[in-house]
C-alpha cells in the first residue's frame, strides 16, 4: 500500500472550524451547501480519515457537490484553501485593481477568480504602500477617468471563463437583452396587399363572379414572409462548460423573444451523446429552463465525441428540424479524439442539409490560434462562417452577421493556413 504524506493544515489546526469556513466559501461561490451537508462532510471526514489528500478531496466533494457544473468551483476553492500555503496572498493579488504594475502575473484559471471572491468575501484588499512616504501629504494624484472603459464595456469584452460570480450575473442580464434577428427568406407564396406587385387572379375573378361578371377592382398580392428555423448544437464537455452555459442563456432569450423572425428554435447539447433540450428552452424562467436542460443532459463536463454526436443528429433529427432553410449554430472547440475521417463525413452532410452553418469556437480568443488539431482541420472546410464565441461582444457580432450570407468570419484566414 502506498503511503501518503500528512495533509498540511492552514494556520488554524481546528479541522471542524476550517471545514465550516470552507463550506461558507462554497456557498458564497454559488454552491447549494446547507447545514445538513456540512454535518455530513464532517462525519464523512471522520470516517474516511485525514491522511490522504486525494481521499480528503473526494470525500468533501461527494458530500458538498450535487451538480457537475459545480466541480470546477469546488476544485479551485479546495486548492486555494487547503493546498496552497500562500493562498491568501495569491487571492489578495488576484482581487487588486490592475493599474500600473498591480496586476496578476498570470491569467486566472477557470473558476479561480470566483473562488477567490468567495474566500475573500468581506475583506477589502489593500493597495501597496508607496515607497516614498515623506511626500504623501503634499502630493495629490489626479486621474482623468473620462477616457477609461465603462464597467459595461469591459464586461462585454471579458472572457466568460474569467468572470467572477457578480460578473456572471451581470453578463446574464446583458445577454437577456440581446436579440438575434434574421431576414425573411424569399417565398413564392403570396398574401393579399393593396400595394402588391402581383395580380391575384383567383381572388379577382371570384369577386367579379359575385357581381355578375363585372370587374370593379383588381386584387393584388405581395410575397409572404417566410422565416427559417434556428438549430443550435452546443458542446457541453468539460472544456466548454462555462461557455456553453452562457450561450444557452442567450439562446433562451432568443427562443422566448417574439418578433425576431425565427420560425422555431431547436437546441441540442452533446458531449458523449446527443440530447434534445428544445422543450426545456420554452420554459419562461431561464433558471428553471437551464436546470431542466442540465438534468436532461447527463454528460455535462464529460468527454467529447463530436463525430458520433453529429452522426446521431444527422440520422435522427436532420429531416425533422432542418426544413425551411434552417440556419445551424455549431458551438464547440473542435477538440475531438475520434477519427477525423468520420467527423469530416458528418460535417459535410450537416453542411449540405443547412442553409448556413456557423461555427462558434471560443478558442479564437487567442491571437495565435491555428487549425492544428485534427478535429478542427476536418470541420473547418464545411462551415460557412467561423467566428469566436467567448464573450458578449462576440455574440453581438454574431447577431449583426447572421443575416449576411457573405460573412465568413475567420474562415478564409484559417483556410489559408491549412493550405500552407
Amino acid at each position: 500500500m502506498p503511503e501518503y504524506p500528512a495533509l498540511d493544515l492552514p494556520d488554524n489546526p481546528r479541522l471542524t472550524h476550517n471545514i465550516v469556513h470552507f463550506t461558507r466559501a462554497l456557498r458564497k461561490a454559488g454552491l447549494p451547501v446547507g447545514t445538513g451537508r456540512v454535518i455530513d462532510a464532517i462525519r464523512a471526514v471522520e470516517a474516511a480519515g485525514f491522511t490522504s489528500k486525494t481521499d480528503f478531496f473526494y470525500t468533501l466533494r461527494a458530500c458538498l457537490v450535487t451538480r457537475p457544473e459545480h466541480r470546477a468551483v469546488f476544485a479551485q476553492i479546495f486548492r486555494l484553501y487547503w493546498r496552497d500555503p500562500r493562498y491568501m496572498e495569491h487571492m489578495m493579488a488576484m482581487m487588486l485593481p490592475a493599474i500600473r504594475g498591480v496586476q496578476e502575473d498570470r491569467t486566472a484559471q477557470a473558476a479561480e477568480k470566483r473562488a477567490a471572491e468567495a474566500l475573500l468575501d468581506g475583506i477589502e484588499p489593500e493597495m501597496p504602500a508607496s515607497e516614498d512616504n515623506e511626500d504623501d501629504e503634499d502630493t495629490v494624484i489626479e486621474i482623468d477617468a473620462s477616457a477609461t472603459m465603462s464597467a459595461e464595456e469591459r464586461l462585454r469584452r471579458l472572457d466568460f471563463e474569467q468572470m467572477s460570480t457578480a460578473e456572471v450575473a451581470a453578463a446574464k442580464r446583458m445577454l437577456a437583452r440581446l436579440s438575434l434577428p434574421v431576414k425573411p427568406l424569399a417565398s413564392r407564396r403570396g398574401m393579399a396587399h393593396a400595394q402588391g406587385t402581383r395580380i391575384d387572379a383567383r381572388r379577382t375573378l371570384r369577386a367579379a363572379m359575385r357581381r355578375g361578371g363585372e370587374l370593379d377592382r383588381i386584387h393584388r398580392l405581395k410575397p409572404r414572409p417566410r422565416y427559417p428555423n434556428l438549430v443550435v448544437i452546443c458542446d457541453i464537455s468539460g472544456s466548454m462548460s462555462q461557455y456553453s452555459r452562457m450561450v444557452l442563456h442567450f439562446l433562451h432569450a432568443v427562443a422566448n423573444e417574439k418578433g425576431q423572425g425565427w420560425a422555431r428554435v431547436h437546441a441540442f447539447t452533446f458531449g458523449t451523446r446527443l440530447t434534445n433540450i428544445t422543450r426545456h428552452l420554452a420554459t419562461r424562467d431561464v433558471d428553471a429552463a437551464l436546470a431542466a436542460a442540465g438534468q436532461e443532459a447527463q454528460d455535462w463536463e464529460g468527454g467529447t465525441r463530436i463525430g458520433d454526436c453529429l452522426h446521431a443528429f444527422n440520422r435522427d433529427w436532420s429531416r425533422r428540424v432542418m426544413g425551411q432553410g434552417a440556419v445551424v449554430l455549431l458551438i464547440t472547440d473542435g477538440l475531438d479524439r475520434g477519427a477525423p475521417e468520420a467527423l469530416d463525413k458528418e460535417m459535410e452532410r450537416l453542411h449540405l442539409s443547412a442553409r448556413r452553418l456557423i461555427w462558434l469556437n471560443p478558442l479564437l480568443r487567442w491571437e495565435g490560434f491555428a487549425p492544428r488539431a485534427s478535429g478542427i482541420r476536418a470541420m473547418l472546410p464545411h462551415v460557412d462562417s467561423f467566428r469566436a464565441g467567448h464573450s458578449i461582444a462576440t455574440l453581438e457580432e454574431l447577431a449583426a452577421a447572421i443575416s449576411r450570407p457573405d460573412d465568413a468570419g475567420e474562415k478564409a484566414r484559417l483556410m489559408a493556413q491549412l493550405s500552407d
